[in-house]
């Protein structure tokens, strides 16, 4: 089944290649180079819990998109090998061909896309609200929240500032400075709403089973996509990327690593 799947999403890859421009004409792809050398390389921050960490115990990355490039290697025939980079490097390692692809959690970015790639979206970030669990009843939507008696607490600095302002007006927002957190307010009673990323949240929740996300990923605000940055110009690598992503979504394989890596529930 691998072999078959491989042979079809490699054929619809390579058929674009007389779209990439004289330049490609004369220059292996990413997809060719990979298979004849056998090894997937994949760029990595191994510090965004749950996309992309170190499991101390077992001195090994672990974490949704660890899962992702797995995959991906293993359908693609290869071997998985993880560069270790860093975010203010991510786009030199790509443009200087130090790794093949970054996973780890990156945001579709309009600066970064000037320079580099972007594959489809394979998973959403947005932002939500985490209480205590004890007040779940209270607040059962976003607009509950937004009430004069309302306490939410959101760290200074942060795009979750504003956003609170924005999204409730009438409550209560009160910025703290590290090394206080929003969520340690809300566990200490000090304020009875933060606001975070749902990544972040899910990493928080099993940390602290008294906290709780409000409402469903349906609810989420501010959403933007997570997609794999890969070196421009290469219509058959991307084009690749691309159809492994579609074919994996209606496969629900990443609707799995979602609920493995992503929910609120504890």
């Amino acid at each position: 089944m691998k072999r078959t799947f491989f042979k079809y999403i490699s054929i619809a890859a390579l058929t674009c290649v007389g779209f990439a421009g004289p330049l490609m004409a004369q220059t292996k792809s990413k997809l060719t180079q990979i298979l004849e050398r056998g090894t997937l390389r994949v760029g990595t921050t191994g510090d965004f819990n749950p996309m992309s960490f170190k499991d101390t115990n077992a001195n090994t990355l672990v974490g949704y998109d660890i899962d992702a490039m797995n995959q991906l290697a293993t359908d693609m025939g290869v071997k998985v090998e993880f560069v270790t980079t860093e975010w203010a490097t991510l786009v030199n390692g790509i443009v200087s061909d130090r790794y093949d692809i970054f996973a780890g959690g990156s945001s579709l970015n309009m600066a970064r896309a000037k320079t580099v790639a972007f594959t489809s979206p394979y998973v959403y970030a947005g932002t939500v609200p985490l209480i205590n669990k004890k007040d779940a009843k209270k607040f059962p939507t976003w607009e509950s929240i937004n009430n004069s008696n309302v306490n939410v607490a959101v760290l200074m600095g942060t795009v979750f500032e504003q956003q609170a302002k924005s999204a409730f007006p009438k409550a209560k927002v009160r910025s703290v400075e590290k090394p206080a957190t929003g969520y340690q307010e809300v566990l200490a009673n000090r304020a009875q709403v933060t606001i975070t990323s749902n990544v972040e949240a899910a990493t928080l929740i099993k940390t602290y089973p008294d906290l709780q996300v409000v409402g469903t990923s349906a609810d989420m605000k501010n959403k933007r996509p997570f997609a794999y940055p890969v070196v421009q110009g290469d219509a058959v690598w991307l084009t690749f990327l691309n159809n492994w992503i579609a074919l994996k979504e209606a496969e629900g394989f990443f609707t799995t690593l979602e609920a493995k890596w992503l929910s609120s529930k504890k």
